[in-house]
This record gives structure tokens, sequence and C-alpha cells, in this order.
């Protein structure tokens, strides 16, 4: 007799992330539902509600999970880094999953397993050192909110759950971080930024996917692995890539540093800080990359 296959309930569904992963779920016979602030549109997809600021959340959403693919989190970049912003960006990761857990401690459930994103930012910058699942966190805000995230992912081992994470790289698609470092280039002004010597841990948005598929059919996947390519590349050579794929000239000089620390405060950390980590681990268990050369996977998100 076939199994039938896993259901599974991520949050962060609707993201540039979920979106993809959700399509190649569904088409591998999975079932999927979503948890999310606000109706969705896929007929495929159950999403219910909750709303993490407020600690509300539809105590129907676990019935029937097998596992839950924990993505959500309020972006990054996407504003400038005030203390109320900082909170936020923490309290979407920590609090949301948090929502989850409480749900499970009080009701009977099927869950046994969590997938939960992390984030590069746990090194942070850290010059030419390449970085483990065993090296340290740094200490600043980035590193302190990693910290923060996979501490409150980490509280379902109380709950018997078998835990993975995955520390995420810069993810390169069509839109996202890579279309901001694109635009200069397309513009005739792109430039590397500081020194351009920064090391970039990147992979190809299919590759996450892969990586997230690879943890769900592997039943015995557990533990932190770094979601980066084998290869990491310069800030420098990452825009002399990105210009060589667009047919366009690089002919400014490097952008100052303390001129993006005067545009992008504290956050100037991201494009400055160098970070350099190892795919060694993931490697090992046995995933295979699609994209391993930075030119190649510029080729295929450009085509």
């Amino acid at each position: 007799m076939i199994q039938p296959k896993k259901h599974i309930l991520l949050t962060g569904g609707t993201g540039l992330i979920g979106q993809r992963l959700t399509a190649e779920l569904l088409n591998k016979g999975y079932g999927v539902s979503h948890i999310s602030r606000s109706p969705g549109k896929d007929p495929r997809v159950k999403t219910f509600l909750w709303d993490v600021g407020q600690g509300k959340i539809d105590g129907s959403c676990i019935e029937d999970v097998d596992m839950v693919i924990h993505l959500a989190g309020a972006g990054i970049a996407d504003s400038r880094w005030t203390e109320e912003r900082k909170k936020e960006i923490i309290d979407s990761r920590t609090k949301s999953i948090g929502l989850i857990y409480g749900l499970l401690r009080k009701n009977k459930h099927q869950v046994t397993r969590i997938i939960s994103a992390s984030a590069i930012g746990y090194y942070s910058d850290r010059g030419d050192e390449l970085m483990t699942e065993t090296s340290p966190p740094s200490d600043d805000f980035m590193a302190h909110c990693c910290v923060e995230w996979e501490g409150a992912v980490d509280e379902g081992k109380l709950l018997g759950l078998q835990i993975a994470k995955f520390r995420t790289g810069v993810v390169l698609d069509q839109s996202g971080a890579l279309p901001k470092m694109a635009l200069p280039v397309k513009l005739y002004v792109g430039a590397p930024l500081g020194k351009g010597k920064q090391w970039i841990p990147w992979i190809h948005v299919q590759d996450v996917v892969n990586m997230y598929l690879f943890a769900v059919e592997h039943e015995n996947f557990e533990g932190v692995y770094n979601m980066v390519a084998p290869n990491p590349v310069t800030n420098t050579q990452l825009t002399q890539a990105i210009a060589k794929q667009l047919h366009k000239p690089l002919w400014l000089p490097h952008v100052p540093a303390f001129l993006l620390k005067l545009l992008l405060g504290e956050m100037s950390t991201i494009v400055l800080g160098s970070t350099k980590v190892s795919a060694k681990k993931i490697e090992d268990s046995g995933f295979k990359f699609g994209y391993t050369s930075v030119a190649d996977a510029l080729k295929e998100i450009y085509g």
C-alpha cells in the first residue's frame, strides 16, 4: 500500500521562497496549507489567519499537519533599522513560531518535524575566516536576531520535535537582493561597494527550494546547515559577474564605505560585512547543488 504524502504547514508561504516551494511541494503530491495575515489566492492551498503582533492564531491550522516549514519574518533590508523596526524583525520570526508551539502544547496533533529558515547574519562580518555551522555567532544586531530566531525554533525540542535550520545566504533570483545590485550596473554606474573584498555567500533560488525539499524528503534530516553555494565570491567578483552577464562596462571607482554608512546607517553591515561560509556539511549530507558558479546562476536568471 502506497503511503499518502505528508501535509505541510508553511509560514511565510506567500514570500519569494514560500511561493516556489509551495508549487514544488504540490507538484510532488504533498498537502500544503499556509498561515498568513491575509486570505490566500491559491485554491489548492488552504490559508489560516494569524496576527503575530496581537498574538492571535487560528487554532485549526495544525489539524492533520505532519511538519511545519517556518519561513515567516519581516524583510531585513526593507526599511531603516530603528529600535522599533529591529524589534519587529525579531518578533516576526520568534513570536510567530512561538504561537504555533503554543497550539502544539495545548492540542492533540501529529506534527513531528520543524524545518526553519535562519540566516548567515548569524556569523555577520568575519573577514576572510571560513564559517562552519560550529562557528560562534557574532555580536551585532543581525547575529543577535539569528540567535533569538534559532533559539525560538529550538524550543520545539522540548515538545519532542525534530528540528532542522537553514542559515540562508544571499538568494539570487529575479527579485530580492539581485535587482538592487544589478540596477546601478544597468544604468552604467555599477561599482563594487566599499573595498569590494568582502565575501558574499550567495545561493541560487532553485537550490534554496531544492534544499528545503531535500530536508522534507529525508526523514532523519536535522540540525543546522549553511544554505549557501559551495563557491563564495567577493563583492567585486559578483559585481563583475553581473556586469559581464548584462554586457555593461564597469568604469566607476568603488562606492566609499563612509557613504554607504551615511545612507544606510547600521544596516550598511549587510553590504559591507564579509561572511565567507562553508557548504561542506550540506554537501556531505548528499545534497547536490544545481548552481555552483555565480556565472551559471546569473546566466540562468537572466536567460
